[in-house]
């Protein structure tokens, strides 16, 4: 653990000041890409345990032998790391590359191709697939294997506490996420604010989570409906962003009103769920009574807010189904390019500005369903998509950062062309495979097909 991390906390300045850190000048802004998937195995299409023969353990070890050193919690192996990237276990065994801070899209996808190869290169070995969706198609929420990390046991217990679909959101969800920087304050609140109200628009664009245990659920992206109902508390669109005032010190004060999940100290996890940071500044916390937080406690604390765009010393941008090849890297392409182009960045803030509250919980409620078809004020979903990527288009191109073959970044961005030409999500074309007959080349209503058409 870093020094800086063991520092106690005697102040609420020294958590604005931990944020403010973040701030970066342009020169230095990078753009870091995360991505979720489903191991399966190939044969029974179950998810994979995290012990035997065939196991998320046996990926692990394999990798080390490619360079990768493991991350333990005692003697379990939880995870991996290499030249600033990390391989991390969701609850559910979904397996997530979170990425170095990488200075071009070039760079960013060139890393997940590599990772994915590795992964694809160790697993074939041990008869493991990957899928590439937002919900796991086919299995029941009791028939997930649990991984063995301490945060996740006091997490499954709270979290049916708070909401309906919080256990789903651990076990069987994937998504895809981009990490991007700020200059400063204002920057950063900007940045916020359009990403979040943009935020169901990209939904729609990559929603890829239409069954549920085999069955149609009704959504196109049920992955976002699920945060619909799973803990108010720490999810959703958070109104104070676009209201006057906002900057660090509002997002700590947020910060400090959600309740915790745990302390973690001498490699062990404290349960300390639904009590107050504040309670821990004051060193009165019920579950860890005389002890005063250390900064690694804060970072922890933030990493459990789950809302739709979360800060930290960068804006981390959420929200997408996970996905295959290239729309993991179609979706910090998409971020980059409104983000790190200042033209592109404003525009986009007139596009959003006088959206009310009521828009962003309108579009937050009904994206997940309707996705592109959503209706919204004069049009639908898919006429602000079509803005939105052209406005991420035209911020790549003024970047310019190029490709050894001379391409810029735009190339991308082609997932999210062919949706928006055809107006049709992934999930609606996985529909149109369930339901067309096999004789037709379609699936003919058995799932078991999406585990070929969309495995990596």
């Amino acid at each position: 653990m870093p020094k800086d991390n063991l520092r106690p906390i005697e102040s609420k300045q020294q958590l604005i000041d931990y944020i403010a850190s973040g701030s970066k000048p342009e020169s230095a802004w990078s753009i870091g890409t995360e991505h979720e998937k489903f191991g399966f195995c190939v044969d029974s299409l179950k998810p994979v345990p995290y012990e035997g023969k065939r196991s998320i353990h046996a990926i692990l070890v394999a990798m080390q032998e490619y360079g990768w050193s493991p991350m333990m919690e005692g003697d379990t192996i939880i995870g991996l790391v290499k030249n600033g990237q990390s391989v991390t276990l969701e609850p559910g065994g979904q397996l997530e590359l979170s990425g170095a801070m990488r200075n071009t899209l070039h760079e960013t996808c060139g890393e997940v191709a590599s990772h994915l190869k590795l992964a694809k290169a160790v697993s074939e070995e041990l008869g493991i697939g990957f899928l590439g969706t937002g919900f796991n198609p086919n299995t029941a929420r009791a028939d997930v294997p649990i991984m063995p990390k301490g945060r996740y046991g006091i997490m499954l217990n709270y979290m049916p506490k708070k909401g309906n679909l919080g256990l789903d959101m651990m076990l069987r969800t994937s998504t895809i996420q981009v990490n991007l920087d700020y200059s400063d304050e204002a920057d950063m609140v900007k940045k916020f604010r359009v990403s979040l109200a943009l935020q169901p628009i990209a939904t729609a664009l990559f929603a890829a989570s239409p069954f549920t245990e085999g069955k149609p659920n009704d959504f196109l992206s049920y992955r976002s409906h699920i945060w619909t109902d799973t803990d108010p508390d720490r999810c959703g669109i958070l109104p104070f962003v676009f209201e006057d005032g906002m900057g660090f010190e509002a997002y700590v004060d947020h910060v400090l009103d959600v309740p915790m999940y745990f302390v973690y100290r001498d490699g062990k996890y404290i349960d300390v769920a639904g009590q107050s940071f504040r309670d821990f500044l004051r060193g009165e916390l019920p579950g860890y009574p005389g002890h005063k937080p250390i900064m690694q406690d804060w970072e922890d604390h933030m990493s459990t807010l789950f809302p739709e765009v979360r800060l930290k010393k960068f804006l981390e941008v959420r929200g997408a189904d996970g996905g295959t090849w290239n729309r993991i890297c179609a979706l910090p392409a998409l971020w980059t390019g409104l983000f790190y182009d200042q033209s592109s960045l404003d525009a986009a803030w007139d596009l959003v500005k006088d959206w009310t509250h009521e828009d962003h919980e309108y579009l937050r409620s009904n994206v997940p369903a309707k996705a592109l078809a959503t209706r919204f004020r004069n049009g639908t979903v898919l006429d602000i998509a079509k803005q939105m990527v052209k406005l991420s288009s035209d911020g790549l191109k003024r970047r310019a950062r190029l490709n050894s073959t001379g391409e810029d970044e735009r190339i991308f961005l082609g997932p999210l062309m062919t949706i928006l030409e055809r107006g049709q999500t992934v999930a609606e074309d996985m529909l149109e495979k369930y339901y067309q007959p096999e004789s037709e080349g379609g699936w003919g209503k058995n799932i078991d097909h999406i585990f070929k058409d969309y495995a990596f």
